[in-house]
């Protein structure tokens, strides 16, 4: 396998997180709102997601950044995006490297919509855990961003392997957990979660699927 990284992590602890209060918030009720990963998930009420995403100026370019130095990614590069939400990151990584080939994918109409328009059209509307329409080796680099750990375990096999398939270098990050504390303030958060690993699985689960790429874990402390 890959390296450990540590880029998403310090945008992921700016965030201050009031556990309890969400776990006693008639958490099932937003739960279930959450997984329709629409509107309401992205820009609605906290209590079913983000309470609203938005682009932040070189919010993104923190983590663009590093992965063009990384992954030593030429100006044509081709780069795709696993679960891209509103492709906040792979705009970045398109005005960082303009003649790049960028690609993304989402479940969410509603993300993908409210996409920056100069990327709009190299997005399009897919499921992680099914086959991806790429031959072998075709992206220079595939990376996931708290995209996985929303996946069952049958479903994470597909998608891990087609990660490994289609791309040269991967970088996946999920949501973890190393100790008591942070599972049970991940299990008070997580809306959309279906995969609760500590990192010892996770590692195991990627080697288990035959994944080579870096991988990074962001925990609730």
């Amino acid at each position: 396998m890959g390296k450990l990284l540590n880029i998403v992590t310090p945008l992921h602890t700016m965030t201050k997180r009031k556990y309890i209060e969400r776990m006693v918030d008639e958490k099932v009720h937003c739960m279930i709102k959450a997984k329709e990963y629409e509107f309401d998930y992205w820009d609605g009420d906290r209590r079913y997601g983000y309470g609203g995403y938005r682009y932040i100026d070189d919010r993104w370019k923190r983590v663009a950044q590093p992965l063009i130095n990384i992954y030593d990614l030429k100006s044509n590069a081709k780069i795709l995006d696993v679960g891209c939400g509103k492709a906040f990151l792979l705009y970045e990584l398109k005005k960082l490297l303009p003649e790049a080939e960028i690609v993304g994918f989402d479940i969410s109409r509603h993300g993908l919509a409210d996409a920056k328009p100069e990327i709009r059209q190299s997005l399009f509307r897919y499921r992680a855990q099914d086959p991806y329409p790429w031959g072998d080796k075709y992206f220079d680099l595939v990376i996931s961003l708290g995209c996985l750990h929303n996946l069952r375990i049958f479903e994470l096999q597909t998608a891990v392997r087609e990660i490994e398939r289609v791309g040269k270098g991967k970088y996946i990050m999920v949501e973890s957990y190393r100790n008591e504390q942070e599972l049970f303030n991940l299990q008070c958060w997580a809306l959309t979660a279906e995969s609760f690993f500590d990192t010892a699985e996770w590692i195991w689960i990627f080697q288990h699927f035959g994944y080579t790429g870096d991988y990074e874990f962001i925990y609730f402390e």
